[in-house]
């Protein structure tokens, strides 16, 4: 009884508070009522029904979600987001799938061993070619394959690995210093990506990531989800070198490390240290695939809402969320389809319910604002990559993107959660607006993860652009203390790319309500302000802003 008591107290509160601010601004008070739980179940339940089958790239189920979405644009009032007022932004994505005979074959003086595909090893092409075959080529262990001068910190330390095989560790190093490799935060050196990329660059043939559900930040079956069927990417302008990408179980890298008389416990301690140097194993790698390649057409959808200010108009505001599911895959307890309910439905209903907020504004906000539901996240944020490699308003005009993925549905919590802490003067906004809320903005609660760099706000940092993704809160009124943080952890284990993440209407969306609202007055004071957002001194993508900036003058 106590408890029910305090809730309604703080919930008069917070509303009286809410009230006199905005006293004077009723028509803020009547734009955010359309910011209402029945709004996001309609959204929510229509985009991740069965008929969409997952809403795979270039599906039947896709082409629905992009009407949909379109259509709901249309009927707020948004003008079309690219070239011809087109709510359509098309682009060539290649599809990848890979024949069954995959290889992963481990040879040493005693004998060969070959692991299992799906089970042991998920391997796939790193390069748009029918045949991709590797024999015999020296495994090296890279450490965790990074190399960071600001942090003087070399894995490679000039040793060659032209046309070998890496074995890499996944996340960044963590010696326990804050202000190392962000401390417990992973950046974007844990990323696998990057593995990938400066494996490349250092002229490996092929590279071979480690996981740990520790590292990963999800268990193998997201590995065999994501990895093993359809796979999806842009044209390759040019073909690299790295021809052969696998992730492999740990198990199986204890094997391989046994098989050329090392022990992998010893050679991850000592790659914790900035003297390590690239073990070679003592074991030859030979790997093959046979792809079939097809030519397909991706989608993102967007409408505008144009500034009402005659210079500021000509910047803007993006709201990102990817509509793309896995689509139609493996059954699990009969239920092949991939709904992608909260994963990522959720993010698109957001930005489609903010839209309508914004969109019955008396007055638009100074600065254009663009609602953007991109394609080809769950193949490698190819739709949000497509869009900062064209995008409609230059870098340097592109204020802030504030980017929805995975909402709370859980229910109201006393606080939130800003995944990327403390990279831009985003946060301060944040703060100043949820305080109002009567709640507390705390930083990401799992920066291990790397969650910022696993969504579409990425491909906006990576030209530039101050980014903003908030994380549902995990201090839940009424509920014990870590009762959130379970959720996650269990909805992440259980349900993440998986059949399971269906929509339920009993979902408690009362939660996302208060994000959604906090995330409108934040992005209209973005929208108001005289100057633009930026990226905190010395931040890794602080660089970038300013020189895209800099080509506007």
């Amino acid at each position: 009884m106590f408890e029910w008591h305090k809730r309604c107290i703080w919930l008069f509160v917070t509303v009286m508070i809410i009230s006199i601010l905005l006293s004077a601004q009723p028509e803020l008070i009547r734009s955010q009522k359309s910011i209402n739980d029945n709004t996001l179940k309609s959204h929510i339940s229509f985009l991740s029904d069965d008929l969409l089958g997952g809403r795979a790239i270039g599906s039947v189920g896709s082409t629905i979600a992009q009407l949909y979405i379109a259509n709901q644009m249309q009927l707020l009032g948004l003008k079309g987001g690219f070239k011809d007022s087109s709510y359509h932004q098309k682009f060539d994505v290649i599809e990848i799938n890979i024949k069954p005979e995959v290889q992963l074959k481990i040879s040493c003086r005693r004998g060969e061993f070959d692991f299992r595909f799906y089970d042991e090893f998920i391997a796939f092409p790193g390069v748009q070619k029918e045949q991709i075959k590797i024999e015999n080529a020296e495994l090296v262990f890279v450490g965790y394959g990074i190399q960071a001068p600001e942090y003087n910190w070399d894995d490679y330390k000039n040793v060659d690995v032209n046309g070998k095989v890496l074995l890499i560790m996944n996340n960044d190093p963590d010696t326990g210093d804050p202000n190392f490799f962000g401390g417990k935060a992973r950046l974007y050196y844990g990323r696998w990506s990057y593995k990938y990329e400066q494996a490349a660059r250092m002229g490996a043939i092929g590279a071979i990531i480690i996981h740990t559900t520790a590292s990963a930040g999800y268990p193998w079956k997201v590995i065999q989800t994501s990895w093993s069927g359809t796979q999806f990417e842009l044209p390759q302008s040019q073909q690299s070198g790295l021809i052969y990408k696998c992730w492999i179980k740990e198990e199986a890298a204890y094997k391989i490390a046994e098989l050329g008389d090392k022990n992998l416990d010893e050679l991850r301690l000592a790659a914790e240290d900035r003297r390590f140097k690239p073990v070679p194993l003592g074991v030859t790698v030979s790997g093959s695939l046979y792809c079939t390649y097809r030519k397909i057409k991706a989608t993102n959808v967007a409408g505008v809402i144009e500034g009402s200010d005659p210079e500021l108009r000509e910047q803007a505001i993006v709201f990102t969320a990817h509509y793309d599911h896995i689509g139609v895959g493996k059954a699990v307890d009969g239920d092949s389809i991939y709904n992608g309910a909260r994963d990522n439905a959720s993010g698109v209903a957001s930005i489609l319910t903010l839209a309508q907020a914004f969109s019955q504004l008396d007055n638009s906000p100074r600065r254009t604002l663009v609602f953007i539901a991109v394609d080809g996240e769950e193949s490698g944020l190819l739709g949000s990559q497509y869009y900062a490699e064209n995008p409609t308003f230059a870098p340097g005009k592109i204020a802030a993107n504030i980017n929805i993925d995975c909402v709370n549905i859980w229910g109201k919590t006393r606080d939130i959660s800003i995944v990327g802490s403390n990279k831009s003067t985003i946060d301060a906004e944040v703060k100043e607006v949820v305080k109002i809320q009567g709640r507390i903005a705390l930083p990401d609660p799992m920066p291990e993860q790397g969650f910022f760099y696993r969504s579409d706000q990425l491909s906006f940092a990576k030209i530039g652009v101050p980014c903003l993704w908030l994380s549902g809160g995990q201090d839940f009124i009424g509920r014990p203390k870590g009762w959130g943080q379970k959720k996650v952890e269990d909805w992440i284990a259980t349900h993440y790319h998986q059949p399971s993440d269906e929509y339920n209407a009993n979902w408690d969306l009362f939660g996302c309500i208060e994000d959604l609202h906090l995330i409108f007055q934040v992005a209209l004071k973005l929208a108001n302000k005289d100057e633009m957002p930026s990226w905190l001194p010395g931040d890794e993508f602080e660089p970038i802003r300013l020189k895209t900036i800099d080509k506007l003058n």
